[in-house]
């Protein structure tokens, strides 16, 4: 018997141990994320078992709905309470007539590449990435390589609150016993540095800490193994590249053991974070160019696909630009630049946050932390007279803002961002200039960046997942260009009643 979920259940009562609990605000974009709650929090839970019962049962429907063969892969990080939630995610899929093939623990590439490996086309893999300890969450996809996007989510929404999932024959459990052994084997098959490069490992005492570094010493780097014990506490931090604490970490034990790279993985190991040899971290999007820098003088005229936030040197470097190589900005978001990546067959995907997604021959076009970091030091090998930090150096200098993020509700967020792109449309079209320079580039499929005659671009669009807009800016000529965009970016915003405070600014 299908049961509608609820929104305002209270733990700790009769009816929170008797009925779904399921928030709406949980289906993302192009996933699923919901605090699950602990002991100590205060905070209400956004789901309960029963809910996340009521969500497979929903995937399960889903998968029938859209003609897809009912075979999944489904996997879970190490949260103290992930694998109870996998649990009662499986007995709504079998409850949908799905068979699951459950890999255990596992990193989200690692369920990807299960999809291939066991012949699924479908993948849930329980996580909450690099979010703090009570989150949780599902990544989901019907057609490898890709995950979710908004319709998916939009219609899996609908049937799981509407109460619409469906009983059905068929559902079946397998267990696949040391599947993280094979997923290892073969990221490391085929591939061995020539030259000795030592590597920081940093884990956060996440899921990556029992597969990264083993598969880094299988390709032959020396491995210093930097909280890579598993601890669902999370003692010093999350597992977060894009965190200082951790970054500061990373650069503190790679300057004490001497190390060449530093590459930092996330919770659920599709992310990877970068601090060379000196002890510098490299932002994901210029980590990025150095990849592509090295990638299309193997692979000429190579296409890359970044989003928009990412740097203009993808346009702009002079070394991509003598090897022929073609970069389309698209939307943010790792559901989103994966899916162009597979629709233009590009080499690869690079995010800002540092999903990269590699096509063959390198990858198989999802996204793995692992074999970013292996990208990286086959990078490093092919040079052995440089170090990171001489690559680094070689790139263009550009003066880049961080992101920052003024506060918008969700409900008028999308509105404000219409209003700004037809704001800046209106002063492109009569000639205006900003900072005295002509706009040579609207790029409006993800909110609007604004690109200057001297290669200066801003960025306004909406946060995928939370109440924010979302605000970046970069020049290739000087400081005082890259604030002089923000200024008038700023000054802009400003008119509108719906925006609040900035998290930070320049």
């Amino acid at each position: 018997m299908t049961r509608t979920p609820t929104a305002d259940l209270v733990r700790n009562t009769i009816e929170f141990e008797n009925n779904p609990l399921v928030k709406p605000t949980g289906f993302r974009e192009y996933d699923a994320r919901w605090w699950f709650g602990t002991l100590e929090s205060e905070k209400p839970s956004e789901i309960n078992l029963y809910g996340i019962q009521a969500l497979g049962q929903g995937l399960g429907t889903l998968i029938h709905e859209l003609g897809v063969d009912p075979k999944i892969v489904v996997g879970h990080d190490f949260r103290h309470y992930s694998l109870s939630i996998k649990q009662a995610l499986i007995v709504g899929l079998m409850d949908a007539g799905v068979a699951v093939h459950d890999i255990g623990m596992a990193l989200s590439p690692m369920a990807y590449f299960a999809q291939f490996e066991l012949d699924c086309a479908c993948v849930a893999m329980v996580t909450a990435s690099h979010n703090s300890n009570g989150w949780t969450g599902v990544k989901m996809g019907v057609n490898r390589p890709l995950t979710f996007g908004p319709d998916e989510m939009s219609r899996l929404k609908e049937i799981v609150l509407g109460g619409l999932g469906k009983s059905r024959p068929g559902g079946s459990y397998n267990f696949v016993q040391g599947f993280g052994q094979v997923y290892m084997d073969d990221l490391a098959k085929g591939i061995k540095l020539k030259n000795p490069i030592k590597v920081v490992a940093a884990c956060g005492n996440g899921t990556a800490g029992a597969f990264a570094p083993h598969v880094l010493e299988a390709i032959g780097a020396e491995v210093v193994h930097m909280d890579c014990d598993l601890d669902f506490t999370f003692p010093k931090y999350n597992p977060n590249p894009e965190d200082m604490k951790m970054l500061h970490a990373m650069r503190d034990a790679v300057l004490e053991h001497g190390a060449d790279v530093g590459l930092g993985f996330d919770g659920d190991g599709d992310r990877c974070g970068v601090v060379d040899n000196e002890g510098e971290e490299i932002f994901a999007d210029k980590v990025g160019v150095m990849l592509a820098r090295d990638l299309s003088a193997i692979h000429k005229n190579a296409q890359f696909v970044v989003d928009v936030k990412s740097t203009g040197l993808y346009l702009t470097d002079p070394v991509l630009q003598t090897n022929g190589t073609q970069t389309d900005y698209y939307k943010t978001g790792h559901s989103y630049i994966k899916a162009r990546t597979q629709e233009l067959n590009a080499l690869a995907g690079l995010e800002k946050s540092g999903h990269y997604f590699f096509n063959a021959p390198i990858g198989r076009g999802y996204d793995d932390g692992i074999l970013s970091g292996i990208a990286i030091l086959q990078m490093l090998d092919r040079v052995p007279n440089k170090s990171m930090a001489d690559l680094r150096r070689a790139l263009p200098k550009t003066w880049g803002s961080p992101t920052m993020s003024p506060y918008c509700a969700d409900e008028t967020k999308y509105g404000v961002v219409e209003n700004v792109i037809q704001q800046y449309k209106d002063l492109a079209a009569s000639g205006g200039k900003i900072m005295g320079k002509t706009i040579t580039d609207l790029n409006t499929v993800n909110g609007v960046r604004i690109v200057l005659e001297d290669g200066t671009w801003g960025l306004v669009r909406a946060s995928s997942n939370t109440p924010n807009l979302v605000v970046v800016v970069e020049s290739p000529t000087s400081e005082e260009n890259k604030i002089g965009m923000f200024r008038e970016i700023e000054a802009r915003l400003a008119k509108f009643d719906e925006i609040g405070e900035y998290d930070q600014k320049l």
